[in-house]
């Protein structure tokens, strides 16, 4: 049964009502309190910060040689908060409200609201620990818009937002190390959960450089890993990233919520070959001042600067007249897809539109445009070799962000009590579509303002005993991963993790990406067990399993994406309906819109492990919408 532990109460009230009631624990006693936070993007970077600021022992661990590389820093465009600074009639409701919709209403309505209502709050804290938001002439905080809203409520700094918010959130986390109030643990991977008496009470970790299987114990455990998007293998996130923390986690018992929920970004850098490792995301600030458009014409051979306006089909305005180029990510994706598909697409692939800043030059001049995307046009230029000050990018959806993962209640834990999961790593408040500029604003919220106090209420409302790690779920741990790695070296067969993961990769991005349907799903279904297979008797590794050894750290986040691939077309197969990013062709409005069932599939789906080679077993969550009643969601 799942407990989301949502307050009663005005919607308005229910985070100050939960907060107020919400045991403490005295400043003089939280030094007796351990907590380890994995992870070290905005989500976990902030946590730790904050926890240990507060008088926490924290351990905090992170895959990289340094904090600083957390994927969080790759972040462009932005971060929302409902300040109104534009007098254009924003507030917490309308935040509020845009951000429901935007998921095709398929969010808890009590965590959309909270999110809005700390927005502010965010922004605040930056500015005080020094971010440097874009400003306007007199000084203050610049706003621009993003898709799905009808308002700019979104913060900026140039093109690199998530690198200055990563920053800031470093700092206060690099203080705290120098304090010697967190020790952190650099270049070290999750790869199990301990649970002790039902609750999560350590983890296990393998060091990258030298191999050693460790684990450490805490009083809880915070897991801010991200999102699962490199499962397609090309997909605009780095390299590291990947899904083992959270899929381990579920592996012990933690319910994986919505994992067929995932988010294709319509302006990414196209495919360029087939040795490509990863994509290249341009932010979707972009279509504030660049407008997407494709020839009238099929198979045009014209330069793009030689066709006339006459000859162009700027198809977001024309389909979707109120939003424009700045409709939400789902929408845009199956529109760019659909013109493709139908023949209108440029380049040699045929698969990009022109994202075209011609307007803009001519109205407002280079210097505009350098001063609010400038780090983004020479990115673009140095990948692609055009100056998209003269010429038009070429742009085309790729997988960016994952709304699925781990299940959690109000309060940020899972179902595993003592275990809380952040950011992308948890299924929270986007539904089935996330609205731009919310993920960096998600990871700050968890990490500055609802963790520290959900945590502190766990603590004091829990008995906890003093753990060793020589406990036997502990050591049991130990020997049964340091068992799997020995099995994958001993395979001692002729193909690379790389080359198993670009087909599991390709494989789901035709049957589970931007469109599904029963017949691909059902084949996919049947084609995963055949590369898991393949994969279990034909994989290449190094065989030095105690040193540096990157084909081991691939195998083992391969073998993970193979059965979340499982999972996640299983999910996508058991909804029937279309919502949000997930497109089901069986069902679609008469203009191509995602059909909802909301009779029967208003709810969260959170699937929990039963055993290996086993079904798992489909629990669901209702959702009951009380201030945003669910209409046909319509952007034209």
């Amino acid at each position: 049964m799942l407990k989301n532990n949502v307050p009663s109460g005005p919607i308005e009230d229910k985070w100050k009502k939960h907060v107020f009631e919400s045991k403490l624990i005295n400043p003089a006693n939280r030094k007796k309190f351990s907590v380890i936070v994995v992870g070290t993007g905005l989500g976990g970077a902030s946590a730790a910060a904050t926890l240990a600021e507060a008088g926490y022992k924290v351990d905090a661990f992170c895959l990289q040689d340094t904090p600083r590389r957390a994927h969080s820093i790759a972040a462009q465009g932005g971060i929302n908060a409902c300040k109104n600074y534009k007098n254009d009639g924003d507030s917490t409701y309308r935040f509020f409200y845009d951000t429901v919709k935007g998921g095709d209403y398929r969010a808890r309505e009590a965590g959309v609201y909270r999110l809005a209502e700390l927005s502010n709050k965010v922004i605040d804290h930056c500015v005080a620990v020094g971010v440097p938001f874009a400003r306007e002439y007199g000084g203050l905080l610049d706003n621009r818009s993003f898709g799905g809203t009808q308002v700019e409520r979104t913060f900026y700094a140039k093109g690199q937002t998530g690198q200055q918010l990563l920053l800031g959130a470093y700092q206060g986390m690099m203080r705290q190390v120098t304090e010697k109030n967190i020790r952190m643990h650099s270049r070290k991977e999750m790869i199990d959960l301990i649970v002790v008496e039902g609750k999560a009470r350590g983890i296990v970790v393998r060091d990258l450089l030298t191999g050693a299987i460790e684990s450490y114990s805490a009083d809880a455990v915070v897991l801010a890993t991200g999102g699962y998007a490199n499962l397609y293998y090309l997909s605009t996130n780095a390299k590291p990233s990947n899904a083992t923390a959270i899929w381990r986690a579920y592996k012990r018992g933690a319910g994986f919520a919505n994992p067929c929920f995932t988010q294709i970004h319509p302006t990414c850098i196209p495919i360029a070959g087939s040795e490509q490792s990863k994509l290249t995301l341009m932010s979707e600030s972009l279509r504030n001042d660049g407008r997407i458009w494709v020839p009238k014409l099929k198979n045009e051979t014209r330069l793009p600067n030689e066709i006339h306006e006459e000859d162009r089909d700027y198809f977001l305005e024309r389909c979707y007249p109120n939003f424009g180029n700045l409709v939400p990510r789902d929408v845009a994706s199956r529109a760019v897809k659909k013109v493709c598909d139908e023949g209108y697409g440029v380049g040699s692939s045929g698969l990009a539109v022109y994202l075209d800043f011609k307007d803009k030059v001519a109205s407002q001049g280079n210097k505009f445009l350098e001063e609010k995307y400038g780090n983004l046009f020479q990115m673009y230029e140095k990948i692609v070799g055009d100056n998209p000050y003269h010429s038009p990018m070429k742009i085309y959806p790729a997988i960016h962000y994952t709304m699925g993962g781990l299940w959690v209640d109000y309060n940020l834990m899972s179902n595993i009590p003592g275990l809380f999961v952040l950011g992308e790593a948890n299924f929270s408040e986007h539904g089935a579509n996330r609205l731009g500029a919310n993920a960096l604003l998600q990871g700050l919220v968890d990490g500055y303002f609802i963790l520290p106090s959900t945590l502190g209420n766990y603590l004091a409302n829990t008995h906890l005993h003093t753990l060793q790690n020589n406990k036997v779920e502990f050591s049991d741990s130990i020997e049964s991963n340091k068992q799997k790695i020995q099995k994958l070296i001993k395979i001692n067969g002729n193909v690379l993790a790389d080359t198993i993961h670009d087909k599991l990769g390709k494989l789901m991005w035709n049957a589970c990406s931007m469109s599904r349907n029963k017949e691909k799903l059902q084949f996919t279904l049947n084609e995963i067990p055949k590369i898991k297979e393949e994969f279990w008797s034909h994989l290449k590794i190094p065989t030095d399993a105690n040193t540096l050894n990157q084909e081991l750290e691939k195998a083992l986040r391969v073998s993970d994406y193979i059965e979340l691939a499982e999972l996640m077309c299983r999910d996508a197969l058991a909804r029937e309906e279309s919502c949000g990013s997930h497109l089901r062709d069986e069902y679609q409005t008469s203009n191509g819109d995602p059909q909802r069932n909301d009779k029967d599939f208003s709810h969260i789906a959170c699937w929990k492990f039963t055993e290996e080679n086993k079904v798992p077993e489909r629990l669901i969550e209702p959702l009951e919408y009380e201030y945003c009643k669910p209409t046909q969601r319509d952007y034209r």
